[in-house]
């Protein structure tokens, strides 16, 4: 096979025009690498976080004022009892003759 001027300034040409097409395939490649990592970032990230603090906060605090409701009723409720098994037994001490069974 015979090497001339002419094959090889084609060959040169081919390399020169493929090394531009690696180029940009390559800054291609890049650029579409970091755009879906910002994209990832977007929708696994800050979407949630969005989500949370504009819809799922506020949910969440009544929900905590509630349960916080919840336990200080039981606490009032249970020292409520507390004063009437107080008062029943004052009563007992008071009131013998009519806490005992008639027999």
């Amino acid at each position: 096979m015979e090497v001339n001027d002419q094959t090889l300034t084609e060959i040169l040409r081919l390399t020169q025009e493929n090394n531009r097409m690696l180029r940009k395939m390559r800054r291609s490649a890049l650029w579409s690498g970091l755009i879906k990592f910002i994209l990832y970032l977007l929708i696994f990230v800050v979407a949630p976080l969005w989500l949370y603090t504009v819809y799922l906060a506020p949910v969440v605090e009544s929900m905590t004022k509630t349960i916080n409701q919840i336990q200080g009723t039981g606490a009032r409720a249970e020292a409520q009892f507390s004063d009437f098994e107080r008062m029943w037994k004052d009563l007992q001490t008071k009131l013998p003759q009519f806490m005992q069974a008639k027999q």
